[in-house]
């Protein structure tokens, strides 16, 4: 064990620091959980899984957090509150590396086409930073997510807006026929002798050379492999027909895929989604472009930077202009900004994109700034059914009704780098024709494809361990609530069939066989909608990237954001990662803090996984009193929700540090309140008099100086000093929660 293992396995809470929105609003929070959790004998330390954090102890002598973590989420110790990160675009990091530098630290460029050994290696340093590094390395566990019963009740009593659906809409789901991912996936259950020694992946060219892509892969016994590419001239011919529907549909054109999370291949087909859309630009100055640098790989906006610099780029933004100008209107991400949906690659994340379309009718943003029908364009069909039926659901039965609608529940298999949010190191954008092949330290070919240039080929990989954590963490999760299970699965998809063969066993073992449904996607798609707008429960027990769909589609439907989930991921070695929600709008809380000193983050997520975390901790030591403070603070949150004290959305509104001002409060006047143990109740008798007796200061103290611009010294790696002046501006406040 490392000392920084040692070292986070002393602290008993482990709090990450990560970017925006969430981590500023830790300055505020962190003092107070830090003073209630020291009167039970916690400790609460912070480990940075920033981006900013993650760049320098690539290039520094700095810790590296997430490989310290990565070692700890393994442990039976393991109590780690995990708040969201940035997964970075190639946009995002380059904006990061720049902040950086100028901040003055010595980090090499973004080399986007490396040639040195030197830029060779800093690339592939950058590029195991970007993406979806960190989830990956600390979900050694799977996956329960569900909204907490106070949030559930508070959404049924006060419903947030939904848009009304009209059976005639035109909003539709595109998606590929053949030649995609799911239509030429391939999957094998690895025996002992295939298990036995490394596996390697080749490239065999149609001029007989042979690449070995990656090597050294090692794999037990019952794993599943899956293979499978993407054609680049099914692709192509795809998405220049979507943009064809959609100017004959008259409706607004977007693309939703999550360019963060699947790193390696969704940038490339954002990339050849932007050369379609601006096809006669390419086709006219294609070859200067590329010679100036521009990658369409990272979007329009990316794009007219570097034309910008070109000796003909007003004739070449002109052009631009033209052709966006004759082709069908863009789903916007800001008209205000004409920032378009093909902008940046990571601007557009399919899980929160196409949720917040439903719940607003089946409407987009368009350029003009109008609400208008719109063409999902999501390439690979995979998944794609699971909207395309939510669709037609709402289509014909209108939207949900958030005061009757039931819940569902997820269970999710992603531990072990499960599925295809595994597969980033195994990836490739093939550069000839021929064939790639799995071969067996035997030589046995496992899974080939015969593929073009511009394919993009991906292996995944899923464990057998992973896969029976995951049926026995669903049957747990049914057993406790008694609500209908269904597994979303697919017989005739390659990777569900093996799935389905391994499973069917354990679940006659376990006497459960007639007890859960299985369902292709789609089918289960319908049905959960069904179920919920009857008033019904549902657990959905679904692959890794279906459990990332699912948990933002339903949660924003059913109470208005994904961000207020229970996300507790049980650790397959005994311990426990309690996820905070999601953060896919946090830029933009950023943004409106620094303009108006107002931040709108509502830290509830982080509230929830505080309390699973010190109930996790209490029966970890057998401790009454810190399972106590955990139900306090689920009382805490219950009455921060009925008492209408979570952020909102304007200056003179509550914001943040109120709403954790308030949390704190409640907390103490609950334990205080409390007749389970009266140690901590007299502990606590004193703070709730404190905050209570000092609230109309405090508030005043807060609200000093809302409306102005605020300097946070960066957006990546903000200057603590600065950031700690506007997060906790109140001296009254302070001094509370410094009284241990």
């Amino acid at each position: 064990m490392s000392n920084d293992t040692a070292a986070a396995q002393d602290a008993d809470i482990i709090y990450t620091v990560t970017d925006e929105a969430p981590q500023l609003a830790s300055a505020s929070l962190l003092p107070i959980i830090r003073r209630f959790t020291s009167e039970v004998g916690l400790s609460v330390a912070e480990r940075d899984i920033s981006l900013a954090g993650r760049i320098l102890a690539a290039f520094s002598d700095k810790t590296d957090d997430l490989a310290v973590l990565g070692d700890l989420v393994t442990r039976p110790e393991a109590n780690v509150i995990k708040l969201p990160n940035i997964s970075a675009s190639v946009p995002q990091l380059t904006a990061a590396i720049r902040e950086l530098q100028a901040q003055g630290f010595d980090l090499p460029d973004y080399p986007e086409s490396p040639a040195t050994d030197a830029e060779k290696a800093a690339r592939a340093k950058y590029d195991a930073i970007k993406g979806s590094a960190v989830n990956p390395v600390l979900r050694e566990g799977n996956s329960d997510r569900r909204a907490p019963a106070a949030v559930k009740a508070y959404a049924k009593d006060n419903p947030h807006s939904m848009g009304a659906w009209s059976a005639d809409s035109k909003t539709r789901v595109m998606t590929m026929s053949g030649g995609d991912f799911h239509a030429n996936e391939r999957s094998v259950t690895l025996t002992a002798d295939q298990a036995d020694g490394p596996v390697r992946i080749e490239h065999r060219g149609a001029d007989g050379t042979t690449t070995t892509m990656a090597e050294g892969l090692t794999y037990p016994e019952a794993t599943i492999l899956d293979a499978t590419f993407m054609s680049k001239a099914a692709l192509t011919d795809f998405l220049h027909k979507a943009i064809e529907t959609t100017a004959e549909d008259g409706t607004l054109f977007s693309l939703h895929m999550k360019a963060t999370m699947m790193k390696v291949s969704d940038p490339i087909i954002f990339g050849h989604a932007v050369r379609a859309y601006l096809a006669p630009v390419f086709e006219q100055y294609g070859d200067a472009m590329a010679a100036a640098g521009v990658n369409p790989n990272s979007g329009i906006g990316s794009l007219r930077e570097t034309v910008t610099g070109m000796d003909n780029g007003a004739e070449i933004h002109a052009a631009i202009d033209a052709t966006m100008a004759e082709r069908p209107p863009m789903y916007m991400v800001n008209s205000d900004k004409g920032i378009t949906n093909l902008h940046v690659p990571s601007d557009v994340i399919i899980d929160a994109s196409m949720p917040a379309l439903l719940r607003a009718g089946g409407k987009g943003w368009g350029p003009d700034g109008a609400e208008a029908d719109t063409n999902c364009v999501i390439p690979d069909s995979s998944y794609a059914g699971v909207y395309a039926e939510a669709v037609a659901f709402f289509k014909q039965n209108g939207a949900l009704d958030p005061t009757t609608a039931g819940t569902v529940q997820n269970v999710g298999l992603m531990a072990k780098k499960a599925e295809e949010y595994g597969s980033h190191p195994t990836t490739f954008e093939i550069a000839a024709p021929g064939t790639m092949q799995v071969v067996t330290a035997s030589g046995e070919v496992l899974l080939s494809h015969e593929v073009e240039a511009g394919d993009i080929w991906r292996m995944a990989s899923t464990r057998a361990e992973a896969i029976e954590n995951w049926l026995h963490l669903a049957l747990d999760r049914q057993a406790k609530t008694g609500f209908e299970t269904v597994f979303w699965l697919n017989e005739d998809r390659a990777h569900d069939a093996e799935i389905l063969k391994m499973i069917r066993p354990m679940l006659d073992a376990a006497g459960a066989t007639g007890t859960v449904k299985v369902m292709t996607p789609p089918e289960a798609s319908r049905h959960a909608f069904e179920a919920i707008t009857r008033g019904e429960n549902v657990i959905s027990v679904t692959g890794n990237v279906l459990r990332d769909y699912l948990t933002d589609l339903y949660p924003i439907l059913e109470v208005g954001t994904s961000a207020k989930m229970l996300s507790v991921v049980k650790l397959m070695n005994g311990g426990g990662l309690f996820e905070t929600g999601a953060g896919g709008s946090a830029p933009k809380h950023v943004q409106q803090l620094v303009e108006e000193n107002h931040l709108r983050w509502d830290s509830l997520g982080e509230f929830c996984a505080l309390a699973e975390s010190l109930r996790f901790a209490g029966d970890a030591r057998d401790d009454d009193a810190i399972r106590v403070m955990g139900d306090a603070a689920d009382s805490a949150i219950t009455r921060l929700l009925s008492e209408g004290r979570s952020p909102g959305r304007k200056v003179g509104q509550d914001d943040n540090r109120d709403s954790h001002f308030h949390f704190a409060l409640y907390w103490a006047e609950a334990l205080a309140a409390q007749s389970d143990n009266a140690a901590l109740a007299a502990k606590f008798a004193p703070v709730a008099t404190a905050l209570r007796d000092g609230y109309d200061t405090i508030r005043a103290e807060l609200s000093e100086g809302r409306g102005k611009p605020v300097d946070l010294g960066g957006y990546f790696r903000t200057d603590p000093a600065k950031v700690q002046s506007v997060f906790r501006p109140s001296a009254t406040l302070n001094a509370i929660m410094e009284t241990a």
